[in-house]
């Protein structure tokens, strides 16, 4: 009972240090990879270990989050050692299943933000197990397996993979079994693909909470030792006909950023779709200090313009738009829309 008590502790301050990280609601058509691999079997019994049969295999892969995922896989057996059936087919066997996958490195240190160099995680499931002898007969399978998992380059786009597992043949004796002498122990490698996602990456972004918290209350900070009443542009009427200037009211709407990105998130959205129609507004853009000044400028540039475009598309007039940049060590992520009257 003890070593639970403290294994639920342990479980607890591992999530607790990772709660001011949250992680983005991906697309459907985001976080898919496809696998290609190969390797050899052999009976778990290890009555007759030789000739190993071997196999290739096809694997589709979808991350619902950085700790839990779906995998479609399908395999193909030259080889017949061990399960009695034989037949003069190239083609012995194949087997079609779904598997659920375990993100271990990221269900117990967290997900920071990129996947690791190295990564573990299960990999289990049921499947349809076909042999192409005369009867063509088909059984029940499941598999039980590790996959170890290396993520090669910046951006992560290829993963090399080692896969010890164990395919069952669950039907094989007439009832639903888990049987040595129906198994296969199998050592696979896979080269996997990972498709680019909406967010620009081939993984799940990540926002830290505490990082935006504070970024609020300094803006907030700011806003306080700004004049309360409305500040009017002074302007020279050089003619009855002149315009008066814009009245450009305090009371902003902040919309923030992944970093290094202008593309618009689920809750930036929400808080755009809450502004009026009707009104007038301005857009300020802004980035913050790690990036070069051009590069800064650009960004806080294209932020302001995606808020635009999108406030514009809910007929909002946007009276004016523009980047600043990174203005001092506070800048930060972010645009910044003012009502103008």
């Amino acid at each position: 009972m003890k070593k639970f008590i403290l294994m639920f502790v342990a479980l607890f301050a591992v999530f607790t240090a990772n709660a001011q990280i949250a992680t983005e609601n991906p697309k459907f058509f985001d976080n898919w990879s496809l696998g290609i691999g190969g390797g050899v079997t052999s009976p778990l019994d290890f009555n007759s270990t030789f000739p190993v049969n071997a196999g290739v295999g096809l694997q589709l892969t979808k991350d619902i989050t950085p700790v839990l995922g779906l995998q479609g896989e399908g395999s193909v057996l030259f080889n017949d050692n061990n399960f009695g059936r034989w037949t003069s087919t190239t083609v012995k066997l194949t087997n079609v299943g779904i598997n659920g996958l375990i993100n271990l490195n990221n269900l117990f240190n967290g997900y920071n933000g990129k996947p690791a160099v190295f990564e573990v995680r299960t990999n289990t499931g049921l499947g349809w197990l076909h042999f192409w002898n005369a009867g063509g007969k088909n059984e029940l399978s499941a598999k039980t397996g590790l996959d170890v998992l290396f993520n090669i380059g910046k951006t992560r786009a290829i993963t090399l993979g080692v896969s010890p597992a164990i395919y069952w043949n669950l039907s094989n004796t007439g009832r639903i079994k888990f049987n040595k002498h129906d198994a296969q122990f199998a050592l696979m490698a896979t080269l996997t693909y990972h498709f680019k996602c909406s967010n620009g990456k081939r993984y799940f972004k990540t926002y830290d909470i505490g990082e935006l918290n504070a970024e609020i209350a300094r803006l907030n900070a700011e806003l306080d030792q700004k004049p309360k009443e409305v500040i009017k542009e002074v302007v020279v009427h050089e003619a009855a006909t002149t315009a008066a200037a814009p009245v450009i009211t305090y009371n902003p709407v902040y919309v923030f950023f992944a970093q290094n990105s202008y593309e618009l998130t689920e809750e930036a959205k929400d808080k755009l779709d809450k502004i009026e129609s009707g009104l007038v507004v301005e857009v300020v853009g802004s980035a913050s200090i790690e990036g070069t000044p051009e590069y800064n400028q650009q960004l806080s540039e294209k932020r302001a313009e995606a808020v635009t475009n999108y406030l514009q598309a809910r007929d909002i007039d946007v009276k004016t738009w523009f980047g600043e940049g990174a203005k001092n060590e506070h800048s930060g992520r972010v645009a910044v829309i003012n009502t103008v009257e």
